[in-house]
């Protein structure tokens, strides 16, 4: 489609609203997913990522019920005041059972993190999703879950392994480190750390929602992105 007439990134998602509505047609499974994943069309013609319980892969560390982690994820970047998750909901009436149903992004899948953290306009929101990382403990931030559409959006997808109580952050964004945050990201990150969203209360644990509550206070209070040495960066594996 020539670039004059693909659709903006607010028009090409499918709402919180479509999702949690609409009938949904299976179109097929997404081979490189390591768990389930789904690409299913909705009845208006948007595209969605569908990621039921039952197709998930046990892990040793996290809980069966990653979908809940999917949308805690995005319930917080949205208190935060963050734009880089896609909407997602959780739905119990889909074919193959209860799961998450997240808006399908039309992204420039030939670009990712590497390709993508040293152009300027980019900064900010790299350091937004740094931030982001760092509080939610993201455990699995990828360079190809970073993805860029259309309009130059960055957006941030498989946000599932995040929330643990004990320390698991491994992301490849580690160029920004000791960059300082915006004062009103900053304002929201002490906002949050004093009153989550009721919603957050009920997708975590009580020990997952007091050390989230404990890292938000203590980035607020930093006013910057951690830094580390080189040798000591947590990285996922494998990187893409």
């Amino acid at each position: 489609m020539p670039e004059n007439e693909r659709p903006s990134s607010a028009e090409s998602l499918a709402s919180e609203q479509e999702l949690s509505r609409s009938d949904v047609s299976i179109l097929g499974r997404i081979e490189s997913s390591s768990n389930g994943a789904l690409l299913v069309e909705l009845c208006g013609g948007h595209l969605a990522i569908y990621k039921p319980e039952s197709l998930e892969r046990p892990l040793w560390d996290f809980p069966s019920g990653l979908y809940r982690r999917e949308r805690a994820s995005y319930v917080l970047a949205r208190q935060l005041g963050l734009d880089f998750i896609p909407p997602i909901v959780i739905r119990d009436d889909l074919p193959l059972g209860r799961g998450s149903l997240q808006s399908f992004v039309e992204a420039d899948f030939d670009r990712h993190y590497f390709d993508l953290y040293d152009d300027p306009a980019l900064r900010p929101r790299f350091i937004e999703i740094a931030a982001f990382d760092i509080v939610a403990n993201n455990a699995d931030r990828k360079a190809g879950h970073l993805l860029i559409d259309h309009q130059h959006h960055l957006w941030g997808i498989d946000n599932a392994l995040c929330f643990h109580d004990e320390p698991k952050l491994r992301t490849v964004i580690w160029e920004f480190g000791a960059s300082a945050l915006d004062e009103r990201l900053i304002d929201a990150l002490a906002r949050a750390a004093a009153t989550l969203n009721p919603e957050l209360c009920e997708l975590l644990t009580q020990r997952e929602r007091r050390t989230l509550q404990h890292r938000l206070r203590v980035l607020s209070a930093m006013g910057t992105l951690i830094d580390l040495d080189v040798d000591e960066r947590p990285y996922p594996w494998p990187l893409v």
